[in-house]
């Protein structure tokens, strides 16, 4: 059974944008009702009242008994809400009046079951959830609360559409395809790549040294490359004189 709740709002003069802000401007939400065998009419609503009852998950499917500055109650639906573009308060409210042979278009929230029972999300799947309500056409007083989706025994891939969907009597989807409700989708895991570091020890170290200066490892500081033994300078910084020449071969009588 949809949810029943009373509501009291004033009448509107005039109608138009200069009337509409003015009401603004006193701090109302101005609306109108329409719908049935009577005239529409202009209303205001409290914005703070407005505000609870839109912060209700069931706001769109609530049966309104509204009541106009003590007139008497009349049966109403909330059809649409227009909000600011900045700050997102209501600036404009439409009902519709209903009876029991009135259909009406209204999203229906769906609730999923059993999610402990499905095999994909046991290993890891993640429930991917395509539509969290449902738009059906329905007359008001059989508006269910919301709408059951066992996922029990779903696996990862598997995917449930509304024709699977055992819907109350009297409920029709407004959509005639058969869409996805949710699916099961496999787990998103990402794995950091190790990043290899060498450690190089102390005698690896000095060798790699060594070997960017050109010189042998473990010979002694100045030694020359290949073993040869490297020439001190002389005293007084004059390098050491060449070796003697050889004799000069002796003369042919």
């Amino acid at each position: 059974m949809p949810q029943v709740a009373s509501l009291k709002v004033q009448p509107r003069e005039r109608a138009g944008k200069g009337a509409a802000r003015a009401t603004r401007r006193a701090d109302l939400v101005p609306g109108v009702v329409y719908g049935g065998k009577a005239e529409p009419v202009l209303i205001s609503v409290e914005p703070r009242t407005l505000v609870t009852l839109m912060h209700n998950p069931n706001f769109r499917i609530t049966i309104f008994d509204m009541e106009v500055a003590g007139a008497k109650a009349e049966r109403t639906m909330a059809m649409d809400v227009q909000l600011h573009p900045v700050t997102d308060r209501p600036i404009h409210v439409d009902f519709r009046r209903i009876d029991k042979n009135t259909s009406v278009k209204v999203p229906v929230p769906v609730r999923f079951l059993n999610e402990a029972a499905s095999p994909g999300i046991k290993v890891g799947g993640v429930l991917n959830i395509v539509l969290h309500d449902i738009e059906v056409r329905v007359k008001p007083d059989e508006i269910p609360d919301h709408i059951d989706v066992d996922l029990t025994g779903l696996k990862i891939g598997d995917s449930i559409h509304i024709n699977a969907i055992t819907l109350p009597k009297g409920v029709k989807p407004t959509v005639a395809r058969n869409f996805t409700i949710c699916s099961i989708a496999p787990p998103t895991v990402y794995v950091e790549p190790e990043v290899a570091t060498a450690t190089a020890t102390p005698a690896e170290g000095e060798a790699a040294a060594v070997a960017a200066a050109g010189a042998t490892p473990g010979a002694a500081p100045g030694a020359a490359p290949g073993g040869a033994k490297a020439v001190a300078p002389a005293a007084g910084g004059k390098a050491a004189a060449p070796a003697a020449a050889a004799k000069a071969p002796a003369k042919k009588k």
